[in-house]
């Protein structure tokens, strides 16, 4: 990985290419980040670059998140992300904004999906309802066969209702469509994780 970002994603619309294409995009806040930490192989057995995020007042951080941005040199921030930056010269206090990447570039976004609170298999795998039909009731929305009769119990991993979304995760191999440096906006191609206002993680593809 060599660029990384945090942001906060604004929503999705849609933009038109020079051949009048539509491209559905999801914009994003992305930066101004600060370097809050580097970590180098000689003291912390590995290299990355701590990236800090979005403004806060101290009265809303623990005094230990204080001390560690005030030995950086850095001003409180509410979001804070390390990155796996190999040979990077990025240093504590150097600024990381949104021009880092390019129109055309490839890259993996990560965020908390939208929490969909406890619901039922159907909904949270997608699995078929039982036929609508007289005799298959009470209750037509629930998976079907459990099991088999041998070890007379339901098998680890069975799709089933519970938790459904708040859940990180990374989607691959996106493309950056535009890039406006003045408003720290990214214009990414296609869907993100999360909903409105939720922090977002770029980082380089590992695909491309």
């Amino acid at each position: 990985m060599k660029k990384g970002i945090i942001g906060k994603k604004l929503g999705m619309t849609q933009i038109f290419d020079e051949k009048g294409n539509v491209i559905p995009v999801t914009l994003i806040e992305a930066g101004p980040c600060v370097v809050a930490q580097k970590k180098t192989v000689e003291n912390d057995g590995y290299e990355a670059v701590q990236l800090a995020f979005e403004d806060v007042s101290k009265k809303n951080l623990t005094k230990a998140v204080i001390g560690h941005f005030e030995k950086a040199g850095v001003s409180p921030k509410r979001h804070l992300k390390e990155f796996r930056l190999e040979n990077s010269a990025l240093e504590t206090g150097s600024v990381v904004t949104v021009d880092t990447f390019a129109e055309g570039d490839k890259v993996d976004i990560t965020g908390i999906t939208k929490g969909r609170g406890y619901t039922g298999a159907i909904k949270r795998w997608n699995l078929h309802k039982l036929r609508m039909t007289h005799g298959v009731g009470p209750v037509h929305r629930q998976s079907g066969s459990m099991g088999v009769i041998d070890p007379a119990r339901i098998f680890k991993n069975k799709k089933m209702a519970g938790q459904y979304g708040n859940e990180q995760v990374t989607i691959q191999n996106l493309g950056v469509v535009r890039i406006d440096a003045e408003k720290n906006l990214i214009a990414v191609k296609g869907a993100v994780p999360g909903a409105k206002g939720g922090i977002v993680f770029i980082s380089d593809s590992v695909k491309a």
